[in-house]
């Protein structure tokens, strides 16, 4: 019995991992509205999940700031202000540009290389007009080149602050073509640190958050629309 029970917990933490990346896909897609109230046994219908998964998958969501629970209807979509965006795409700013710099003058050229094909992957997501292969490879692309600089802490504090500045509605910006230039700035940017310039890759990381800053916005807007 206990082998049992302990593998019973393994396969609901499992689903309840699936649902919280379902859940994550539709707010990029703008299928999940800011604003709107969503409660657990409608969403696990839509799923054909129970509830149960859900609402641990949407708790999960709410520590990250993406949703609120409203008590006895379900969860709220937090809605997010400009000032909001401007103070991510701020603290982003803060870490990730001057940490760039260090590593270009720090990794060696193997670890740099090693980049690239998740650098090519964007690109490659981005022309496909897959979204969520983008994210994901994306998120892999900037968490493992900050873990170049040996500091965990970072990547943790960077990780969090990504998974709170989502970008909702992303699939109707991903289907007019306009991701394709952001997936291009990793490749640059990689450019640049293997060739040791590392002021000109600051401001290219500089260049490229303020294009996910405009790209957020705009995602935003559209799924309100």
């Amino acid at each position: 019995m206990p082998h049992l029970k302990s593998q019973a917990i393994s396969v609901q933490t499992h689903l309840r991992d699936q649902v919280g990346d379902a859940l994550r896909a539709a707010l990029i897609a703008g299928d999940l509205r800011p604003g709107v109230v969503y409660s657990a046994p409608t969403l696990a219908a839509e799923l054909g999940v129970s509830a149960t998964p859900v609402r641990e998958a949407m708790l999960d969501l709410a520590r990250e700031g993406l949703v609120e629970a409203v008590r006895n209807k379900g969860f709220r979509v937090t809605e997010m202000t400009e000032r909001d965006l401007d103070e991510f795409t701020e603290i982003r700013a803060l870490i990730e540009v001057p940490t760039v710099g260090r590593v270009a003058a720090t990794a060696t050229a193997e670890q740099l290389e090693a980049l690239r094909p998740l650098a090519q992957q964007i690109v490659t997501a981005a022309r496909k007009h897959d979204v969520l292969k983008y994210l994901e490879a994306d998120h892999r692309f900037h968490l493992e080149l900050l873990a170049l600089a040996g500091n965990h802490h970072l990547v943790e504090v960077v990780a969090d602050l990504r998974k709170r500045s989502r970008l909702f509605g992303l699939g109707s910006l991903n289907e007019t073509g306009r991701l394709v230039a952001s997936a291009q700035e990793h490749v640059d940017l990689l450019d640049l640190m293997a060739a040791g310039r590392g002021g000109e890759a600051e401001e290219c990381m500089r260049r490229h958050l303020a294009h996910v800053r405009t790209l957020w916005a705009d995602g935003r807007t559209n799924a309100e629309d």
